[in-house]
């Protein structure tokens, strides 16, 4: 079900990708004419034109100059943008997948604990006061306030460590640190999922997000290690998906 939820935001990134690519271009095309006039200036000199004439062109060319300048400030800005706009695109995404499984135990990705007598896994109930105190949380961060959101995971975490949904609220709060760019501590965060919590199904997340966390802080090899593991060991996965992704993005960059 969540394949088919995902495949909007994905294509939402890709178009975003693919509009700065056309903007470089553009840029690239107005320098290479930039240089051709520069090229006729110089046989122009070398031909005697007026001094005139020879003032216009230049001034011409300084006001052009200016205008390109004025324009690759402009592709940065937007490009810082585009970025932004990819980082909420996933975080929606991650948003949509949350809320699956909200109001259950998350299904497990390695062997399930040992059940009661009746063979079924028990199940969290929506007014529980840890499950409120998590809910609370993620309504923090969905709406953007990653510091307050951040102190509510703690608390959380402190005043429920025996939770069914501690492992969901230690991946969140590495998250409020991924989305204000505090890759270091979201870094650590991610990997207390991966050790603390061995069986959770938010493990694939997880090392996706170290191998981001990694990408980010341009530690290339240690990236590349991380998202080989979701592609490997979780093939099935949204994750391995966005992994394969990421894995392709860095090669095309000779990361």
């Amino acid at each position: 079900m969540a394949v088919f939820r995902t495949t909007p935001v994905i294509v939402a990134v890709t178009g975003c990708l693919l509009v700065s690519g056309a903007m470089a271009q553009s840029t690239r095309e107005r320098l290479t004419n930039i240089e051709a006039r520069l090229a006729r200036i110089e046989r122009t000199v070398n031909n005697n034109d007026s001094q005139t004439d020879m003032l216009r062109k230049i001034q011409t060319l300084q006001e052009e100059n200016q205008a390109l300048r004025n324009e690759i400030e402009t592709l940065q800005f937007d490009t810082v943008r585009s970025a932004d706009r990819q980082r909420q695109l996933y975080l929606d995404l991650d948003q949509r997948l949350q809320a699956l499984e909200a109001g259950t135990t998350a299904p497990r990705v390695g062997p399930a604990p040992s059940a009661p007598t009746g063979g079924t896994a028990p199940v969290v109930t929506g007014g529980g006061p840890d499950q409120r105190a998590y809910q609370a949380a993620f309504d923090l961060l969905k709406q953007g306030r990653y510091a307050e959101a951040t102190q509510a995971f703690e608390n959380s975490l402190a005043t429920y460590p025996t939770s069914d949904l501690r492992d969901n609220a230690q991946y969140w709060l590495a998250e409020t640190h991924y989305v204000s760019q505090d890759y270091n501590t979201a870094l650590e965060g991610f990997q207390e999922v991966v050790t603390g919590y061995p069986t959770s199904r938010k493990i694939p997340d997880a090392w996706l997000k170290i191998g981001y966390c990694n990408y980010e802080m341009e530690r290339w090899n240690d990236a590349r290690q991380a998202l080989s593991v979701v592609t490997s060991r979780f093939p099935e996965t949204t994750a391995a998906r966005l992994a394969g992704q990421r894995l392709d993005m860095m090669q095309s960059e000779g990361r």
